[in-house]
């Protein structure tokens, strides 16, 4: 396991994840239990129909609030096997508790995921040095890759470029999801390491991320509009300017209103009403979340003509 005293280089622990990763939904059956028939069916067309290179499994967009550790375990378990090596797989292992994630991380590796995505600290507010020795201590712990999870709108507590960048020294944190301002991510691209990749976990901030130097974008919007996202992300990579452009204001639409029909709707609400409406039954979610109005669910339908 590497140690925060080693020498080893993040060479060791390169994988390439891609530059669109999909933060799966949990899909549930009539009665909100994981529902594994349709879980199947949307890994494969999460990786055939809309491009995704990864998946995160159980992290925000998959309701890992309300799973139980067991049924954690089970998800990584069962989409690693149904991806069958055609995607990368990153288990959400992050919480508050540095103990339950260092121990959720361990069960993960065994079971062969490829990365894991830890979020910020959520309710007990610790400050950076607290932020440093959480991140540090799980990485600690594994010979993952870790991705850091940096959601302050969730979180109420935001990790700091500077923290960031010292967590960017430890081998094993390759990459960082920021649901933060473009002007955070240019600071952290700007001085990170090279091979430690920035991605912008708000669809509507894709392109600027990937314009101000980060990586690429861990998307929801990519359930439906995932193989449109990774032609914007192509178009600019290869020069495109013009090109990506367009295709970010063609997808612009979805990509607030997936997250604002009409009003704020809680994620991962609209994006499974949406998946269903394109033929593929996730079920609703589980409580305290609750599927979208009439008014709600109108404006969805809309949203995809």
């Amino acid at each position: 396991m590497p140690s925060l005293n080693c020498t080893a280089d993040k060479e060791e622990f390169k994988v390439d994840f891609g530059r669109l990763i999909t933060a799966m939904v949990t899909p549930f059956d009539g009665d909100g239990e994981i529902n594994w028939e349709a879980t199947s069916r949307l890994v494969d067309y999460l990786i055939e129909e809309q491009k995704s290179a990864a998946l995160v499994v159980c992290g925000t967009t998959g309701e890992s609030p309300t799973l139980t550790d067991d049924e954690k375990l089970k998800l990584f378990s069962f989409v690693k096997k149904q991806a069958g090596g055609r995607c990368k797989i990153i288990a959400g292992t992050g919480s508050n508790s540095t103990r339950h994630s260092i121990e959720l991380t361990k069960e993960a590796e065994k079971i062969g995921v490829d990365g894991v995505l830890l979020v910020v600290p959520y309710y007990n507010k610790p400050n950076q040095e607290g932020l440093y020795r959480h991140f540090s201590s799980i990485a600690a712990e594994t010979s993952l890759p870790c991705i850091l999870y940096n959601v302050p709108s969730r979180t109420t507590v935001s990790l700091s470029v500077a923290t960031t960048l010292r967590l960017a020294e430890i081998p094993n944190i390759v990459a960082t999801k920021e649901c933060v301002s473009v002007d955070q991510i240019t600071l952290i691209a700007s001085a990170c390491p090279d091979d430690f990749h920035v991605y912008s976990g708000d669809d509507s901030a894709g392109l600027a991320t990937l314009a101000v130097g980060g990586h690429g974008i861990i998307s929801v919007a990519s359930h439906i509009v995932g193989a449109q996202m990774l032609e914007m992300i192509e178009a600019f990579t290869s020069g495109n300017v013009r090109r990506a452009g367009e295709l970010h204001r063609t997808l612009f639409p979805v990509f607030k209103g997936l997250f604002e029909c009409p009003q704020p709707l809680p994620n991962p609400s609209a994006v499974k009403y949406a998946l269903g409406l394109r033929g593929i039954d996730v079920g609703s979610v589980r409580l305290p979340l609750v599927s979208p109005t009439e008014e709600e669910a109108a404006f969805i339908a809309a949203l995809l003509k």
